[in-house]
């Protein structure tokens, strides 16, 4: 048990002690300094090896067996676990991809992404302000930026999230990259071993998972059509202390649902009278296909409750990892330390171009030609579902994905539809506990029309094929 002469703790990190002992500890055993079934120290013989109090071990020790990382045999000790792979797995926007090669995937129809198709990168317009960032920057271009983000970037986002509604101060924005990592960075700086986070059900569980890997006790409140059902909600708030609330109220990723007015404001109000936060992950907002206007939560948050994360690589090129967090002003600070202990910064070269970008009004028209292409696909695959005569869906009037509800377990569809080379999103996907679900996910990100139209003959053609129950 050397291993342990080598745990150095940060004092001055603002993460937790516990935390740093079990990501420690935890790519020890992923790297195989210690092996399986090898006991580790007894919690008093660790915490004083480490000069620290017992709790930070034995907390550090219940994430690692939550995690399956370790286990307790009474009497004798802790040992490393040889099961290493049942910890929890961030699932994939595409489900063939585990057991599948993409390029066989890339052979089919692939309605289980959100993911653009690459021929919709804007690369000729983003080509361009790169090398005019590179003729006025030069190797400056290069250099890091403060973790926050780019000054000048995060101006042009700051007259951005004004023109969408949001009223903020440019020192609450903080350019990240991705929407994972600006929700990792939430997580480190305001959620704790066994702190209770409110998450939609079913949800993008890749998102929620980063709070079950800070110990969290995540509580799954079901949705409605119009929203979180708020009265579960509120049940739930009386019991206990929340820390976060997470959300997606417009287009919702897996139902496609977008919340109602009143339901926006009655969850910020809910927020307020029992003290907690909101983080609210948007994507889709602006991929609206109503005449009707579609804000964030963020636009209405009258006492500074929403956390907004925004990505802008998503719908744009999701290799360039880019999004923002506007933050209450009494936790943007630390979100920028924690910024900076994960990767120092964001890259300055991709940020600059960004900030180009949004200046030149390229994103405001990428933007309105990507809804023009997804309008269109949008309409077709809405009138072709029309025609399964066995499934029921809610018109989303915008987003780019549908959820489709049948009276079979989605994974009998999903298994049928990629032996036709059809990929489609289980329902059961969204559940942390992977129970059995009647819905699925389709979207129109990856597909063109001839897809969208032979996809969906496949599909009826399978449902025509499954002899229904009763």
């Amino acid at each position: 048990m050397k291993f342990y002469e080598n745990i150095k703790l940060d004092e001055f990190s603002s993460e937790p002690k516990y935390i740093q002992l079990y990501e420690i500890l935890k790519n020890l055993i992923e790297e195989g300094a210690i092996k399986p079934d090898e006991k580790l120290p007894t919690i008093r013989e660790l915490s004083k090896k480490l000069s620290v109090n017992t709790v930070t071990v034995v907390n550090a020790y219940k994430l690692l067996e939550q995690k399956g990382y370790i286990y307790t045999k009474v009497g004798s000790g802790t040992f490393v676990s040889k099961q290493k792979d049942e910890r929890i797995q961030v699932f994939s926007e595409n489900p063939l991809a585990t057991n599948a090669k993409r390029e066989e995937i890339n052979e089919g129809i692939n309605f289980s992404t959100l993911t653009p198709q690459s021929s919709l990168f804007p690369v000729e317009d983003f080509k361009l302000v790169i090398n005019r960032v590179l003729d006025r920057d030069g190797a400056s271009a290069f250099n890091y930026v403060e973790p926050q983000g780019y000054f000048p970037l995060r101006e042009s986002i700051w007259k951005y999230l004004r023109e969408c509604g949001i009223e903020c101060e440019i020192d609450n924005i903080s350019i990240v990259s991705g929407a994972q990592q600006g929700i990792d960075l939430v997580a480190k700086v305001l959620v704790n071993f066994n702190d209770a986070i409110v998450v939609e059900s079913p949800t993008y569980t890749g998102a929620a998972a980063i709070f079950k890997n800070r110990g969290a006790n995540i509580i799954e409140i079901p949705l409605k059509e119009d929203g979180l059902d708020l009265d579960e909600l509120e049940d739930v708030l009386k019991k206990q202390k929340v820390k976060l609330i997470y959300v997606m109220p417009n287009y919702q990723n897996p139902t496609s649902i977008t919340y109602s007015l009143e339901k926006k404001l009655e969850l910020i109000n809910l927020a307020l009278k029992y003290n907690t936060y909101i983080l609210e992950d948007d994507f889709l907002t602006e991929i609206n296909f109503s005449k009707k206007p579609n804000e964030p939560l963020k636009t209405l948050d009258f006492c500074d409750r929403v956390i907004f994360i925004k990505s802008f690589s998503k719908i744009f090129m999701p290799g360039l990892r880019l999004a923002v967090i506007v933050s209450p002003f009494n936790i943007s600070r630390n979100l920028v330390f924690a910024k900076q202990n994960t990767d120092i910064s964001t890259s300055s070269l991709i940020q600059r171009a960004f900030d180009l970008y949004l200046r030149e009004g390229l994103w405001t028209r990428h933007l309105n030609n990507l809804k023009d292409i997804y309008y269109k696909r949008y309409c077709l695959m809405k009138e072709k579902l029309s025609e399964i005569k066995d499934i029921r869906f809610k018109d989303p009037k915008g987003g780019i994905h549908f959820w489709i509800e049948s009276e079979l377990d989605s994974t009998i569809i999903a298994y049928n539809a990629k032996k036709r080379g059809i990929a489609i999103a289980p329902g059961r996907a969204f559940y942390f506990d992977s129970r059995s679900s009647n819905n699925f996910r389709l979207s129109f990100a990856q597909t063109d029309y001839d897809d969208i139209t032979n996809g969906i003959n496949i599909l009826k053609e399978i449902f025509d094929e499954i002899k229904m129950p009763g």
